[in-house]
């Protein structure tokens, strides 16, 4: 098994710069004869799923993601030495028509991660790597690749990075496109580098909070 999800503390990057999550120790083993702290997040911190609620009007939220669609055959897309080499980098239909070509076609009800090399960076400020301006800039998924993984009937998608689209997009228009097909996604993956091409299995664990738009989960990969 390869863990793909990072810890979550106060110090996780976080798209717009907050503190991740608040953890307070609200009862105590000594005084009170077990532990217990509060929670207070956003949904979409650390290793996290996205449902389609959350950039549509009526998608189904995140406890309605069907359970088939969570463990399914897990592609890993490698694009690492281009994100080096350029950070605004998106994920392109030529990406894929090339692994396609070595690897198979994606076959249905897959899983496509991208594989940035970003988490590595999950400690720095690398990770947000905002500029002068405040505009982050980290890989992502190109909008137009979205039609070609639902034709493929692809279930989910997962990133290395805080988000599904790059960080200077300002449209969201992978998120738009994806989870408005009723689709699923995970921002912030971990250890995506010690997975082959095709060939795991990821089983993601996405929460069941009544109506929620994503959240915090367990994503590990079977190989």
């Amino acid at each position: 098994m390869v863990e793909l999800t990072h810890s979550l503390g106060p110090n996780f990057p976080t798209f717009d710069g907050a503190p991740a999550i608040e953890i307070e120790r609200k009862l105590s083993f000594a005084r009170d004869g077990y532990n217990m702290n509060k929670l207070t997040y956003l949904e979409h911190v650390g290793t996290h799923f996205d449902a389609p609620i959350h950039f549509s009007t009526n998608g189904p939220s995140v406890d309605a993601i069907p359970v088939e669609s969570l463990v399914c055959p897990l592609v890993v897309l490698n694009v690492t030495e281009r994100a080096a080499a350029d950070p605004d980098y998106q994920l392109t239909p030529e990406d894929l028509a090339a692994h396609e070509r070595t690897h198979g076609r994606i076959p249905q009800g897959a899983c496509v991660a991208l594989r940035s090399g970003w988490d590595a960076h999950v400690a720095t400020s690398r990770f947000r790597n905002a500029d002068a301006a405040g505009v982050l800039r980290f890989p992502g998924f190109r909008p137009d690749l979205a039609p070609i993984l639902l034709e493929r009937g692809v279930a989910g998608v997962a990133v290395d990075t805080l988000s599904l689209d790059h960080g200077a997009s300002r449209d969201f228009a992978f998120h738009l496109a994806w989870l408005g097909a009723g689709r699923w996604g995970l921002e912030c993956a971990a250890n995506l580098g010690a997975l082959p091409p095709t060939g795991a299995t990821i089983v993601a664990g996405a929460p069941r909070i009544a109506g929620g738009t994503g959240g915090p989960g367990r994503a590990l990969a079977l190989l």
